[in-house]
């Protein structure tokens, strides 16, 4: 999972709220029941000295913020009197939780995130597509494209010599059609950093766009006739192969980080332990975080308030590196924050999923002379 969503809640350390909402609002008194829920934890909040201009604006962002069909949760991340970022989760989370710390507490939405795949999904006819696509915390994007090309569009028998013309110019306009589809959806997914491109619709303006994609997304292409862009049809069938398209490319990419990091053990390369894992983030080694999602862990590190790369296991290391105020804060929300400000990866696992000592390993880019020694 890429963390570069979160770089903007890790720019400023300090009197952080993290809240996690049951936003359901299905019933006549789904409103007051979302209200209650939130009065609650807001009073906790209090009580562990969360200012009262951060609290309001979480209000507001809970009261504001749109209001989506079925079961689902909010998580809010709210400093200094303003909201940073409120992003709706898949489903509630267990159980309604607030959080008032120095770092803001952002695994409970990487588990709800973490099986996501940025995609691209193409809903396709002769004269034009529906694009949706969605990036790893970012907002659902949504483009209709309509072909430049709207005569002629349908064969028909005109008779005479010129019926060959007329076919040939109807196969034009399907193409130029799904030469325009195919730009926008190359856009998009590149905007979006697309791991697969699921194609639907139209059996033949979906062989003819996977045709004109670039190869490196022909690659990642999911080719499926499920779909179509009549009004009132029914998208189920596109939705199961696009679930099914983001999961199989979701495991595949698990599958193969474990194999990086098992052949990196195999030689004495990989980072094993909180120790180790710790310096290999500090001198920007690490491409993948291994982590165990144990949110009960009580582990603390160091970090530098100002820096998020800067992170340690003692105080000393970070005062010999020249910063006058490390503060000591929970180990995960530590990781998080320099894995993303290294730029790294990172894996959520269940407990007993992969052997880690003290739960965490890592995949590296490179080795260097203490790796190997270690």
């Amino acid at each position: 999972m890429n963390l570069d969503f979160l770089r903007p809640l890790f720019e400023h350390p300090g009197g952080w709220v993290s809240v996690y909402l049951d936003a359901t609002r299905a019933g006549e008194n789904a409103d007051h029941e979302v209200t209650l829920r939130w009065r609650g934890l807001r009073e906790n909040l209090t009580r562990h000295g969360a200012e009262v201009a951060t609290l309001d604006a979480v209000e507001a962002a809970v009261r504001d913020h749109p209001i989506q069909p079925g079961r689902y949760g909010l998580a809010v991340f709210a400093v200094d009197g303003e909201v940073a970022m409120a992003q709706a989760l898949p489903s509630p989370p267990p159980a309604d939780v607030a959080y008032s710390e120095p770092l803001p507490h952002v695994l409970p939405l990487l588990e709800q995130r973490r099986a996501e795949v940025p995609y691209v999904r193409v809903l396709a006819d002769r004269t034009g597509a529906d694009l949706d696509a969605l990036s790893v915390g970012g907002a659902p994007r949504h483009r209709t494209v309509a072909g430049s090309a709207t005569f002629p569009l349908r064969k028909v028998h005109v008779g005479g010599w010129s019926h060959r013309h007329y076919l040939q110019a109807v196969e034009e306009s399907w193409k130029r059609n799904a030469g325009d589809v195919a730009a926008a959806a190359v856009q998009l997914a590149e905007a979006v950093g697309a791991e697969v491109i699921v194609v639907g619709g139209d059996v033949r303006a979906v062989q003819t766009l996977v045709g004109r994609l670039p190869k490196r997304w022909q690659e990642r292409v999911v080719a499926t006739d499920a779909g179509s862009r009549h009004a009132g049809a029914d998208e189920s069938a596109l939705d199961e192969v696009t679930i099914q398209a983001v999961t199989e490319t979701a495991d595949r990419h698990l599958r193969e980080v474990l194999d990086r990091y098992r052949a990196q053990r195999g030689v004495g390369t990989a980072s094993t332990g909180l120790v180790d894992v710790v310096g290999r983030l500090q001198r920007g080694q690490v491409d993948t975080v291994l982590l165990v999602n144990d949110q009960s862990s009580t582990d603390t590190l160091w970090i530098a308030p100002a820096d998020p790369t800067l992170v340690a296991v003692d105080d000393h290391v970070l005062r010999a590196a020249g910063v006058d105020d490390p503060q000591q804060v929970r180990a995960d929300a530590a990781l998080v924050r320099a894995i993303a400000g290294t730029g790294a990866d990172l894996v959520l696992l269940e407990p007993g999923e992969v052997p880690l000592e003290h739960g965490i390993g890592a995949v590296l880019r490179y080795a260097d002379a203490s790796t190997a020694a270690s």
